[in-house]
């Protein structure tokens, strides 16, 4: 199974580096090219982005050993919180998760299950051992390039969100995110202040906040 993925994931690689090879050409319909990687790996997901706050802090101060223990203990604990929401995990780089969802709901409801179980784990735990988790989400149009990476405009707002701007416990979300599951049971207050091309975003309301 892992060699199957592997070999879908390049052959998306190796077609996506022969449009942008052909787009690079001089005299080239880039409108035509662009539309053709449009097509071809054009989604609609939800995305997130987590990351742990005072993570690098406490490497430095506890060192590598210390590394390695709360990246097991994340996964540990946050993993099967994803597969139970249907998430799909990317990737993951140090402390920080990049995970996929087809519903923005389940993207949501899977950031509060994932804070909650953080919670549970951190009510034992001394300071420099707990899980704090801030979490980005955005949702939209974005290029899946097989199962190695998505791009676009909800995933850079997304990644500044998660591993810029929130705090321990916080969910942010893009206004794209807040639009999708309107209706639904969940409540939000507006930032005052966006990182650069983000756009209006918000924090979820909820009983850890």
């Amino acid at each position: 199974m892992p060699v199957r993925r592997r070999i879908g994931s390049t052959a998306s690689e190796e077609r996506l580096e022969r449009l942008i090879e052909e787009r690079l050409k001089p005299g080239s319909d880039r409108e035509r090219i662009d539309g053709r990687i449009w097509d071809l790996f054009g989604e609609d997901w939800a995305v997130m982005f987590t990351d742990l706050s005072g993570f690098s802090r406490n490497v430095a101060k506890f060192g590598i050993i210390h590394f390695l223990q709360t990246i097991y203990e994340s996964e540990r604990i946050l993993v099967p919180v994803l597969e139970d929401n249907d998430g799909i995990l990317l990737k993951t780089e140090g402390d920080s998760m990049l995970v996929i969802f087809r519903n923005p709901a389940k993207a949501l409801h899977a950031a509060l299950e994932m804070q909650a179980a953080c919670a549970a784990y951190n009510g034992t735990r001394p300071d420099e051992e707990k899980v704090l988790l801030c979490v980005g989400l955005g949702y939209g149009k974005m290029l899946r390039i097989g199962d190695a990476d998505v791009f676009g405009r909800e995933v850079n707002a997304s990644s500044k969100l998660g591993e810029d701007v929130a705090k321990a416990g916080e969910i942010l979300a893009t206004d794209a995110v807040r639009q999708a599951v309107t209706g639904q049971p969940y409540e939000f207050r507006e930032l005052e202040e966006t990182p650069t091309g983000v756009g209006k975003a918000w924090k979820l309301i909820y009983g850890g906040q």
